[in-house]
């Protein structure tokens, strides 16, 4: 069982840019290899958590509230928030708030060896790693650069180091980098 932080970034490390936009990860549409692999990484994932401002872009986004069959997941999120959301009918959604280190202890009862997958936000997956709960760092790192926006992870990591344990190329747009936390 790991901890993954699955993510994609701009060279410049954003999540997104400065209107919480994700257009700049779109434009560039299908790419070979991208869905394979991501439909090898959630078929190992056996629950998720997010930030509320990931799961406020999702639920507007993908019109969830209005169609809630395209929730993306089958397995448990954990939204991680200090007000009130709506919540997606029948989605196993559960709401939460303070320290992520009884939260991560909950998922791990749950996902039953599965691994977790820490969608977003940078800030959250930061806390994660600050309390030792963060497996592996996977990025798809994408040729644009926004100068400012949501951060890939805010925090300074110098120690324990990432060790490069994995390099991909998707197409002639995407690579991929999986780093370990030592």
């Amino acid at each position: 069982m790991k901890t993954h932080y699955y993510t994609a970034t701009s060279l410049d490390g954003y999540l997104a840019d400065q209107d919480q936009s994700l257009d700049w990860l779109f434009q560039f549409g299908e790419i070979e290899g991208v869905q394979d692999n991501y439909r090898q990484f959630i078929d190992q994932v056996g629950a998720v958590a997010m930030g509320s401002t990931t799961y406020e872009w999702l639920l507007e986004h993908e019109t969830l509230l209005e169609d809630p069959e395209k929730w993306p997941y089958d397995i448990p999120a954990w939204i991680f928030s200090t007000r009130d959301l709506p919540v997606v009918d029948g989605a196993d959604i559960r709401f939460v708030q303070g320290d992520v280190a009884p939260v991560h202890a909950e998922m791990v009862d749950a996902v039953d060896g599965e691994n977790i997958w820490l969608v977003g936000g940078g800030d959250l997956v930061g806390q994660f790693h600050d309390h030792g709960l963060l497996d592996e760092i996977i990025l798809s790192v994408a040729p644009v650069t926004l100068g400012s926006g949501a951060p890939l992870l805010p925090r300074r990591i110098t120690s324990p180091s990432l060790k490069l344990v994995d390099v991909q190329k998707h197409g002639d747009v995407f690579v991929q980098l999986t780093y370990e936390i030592q």
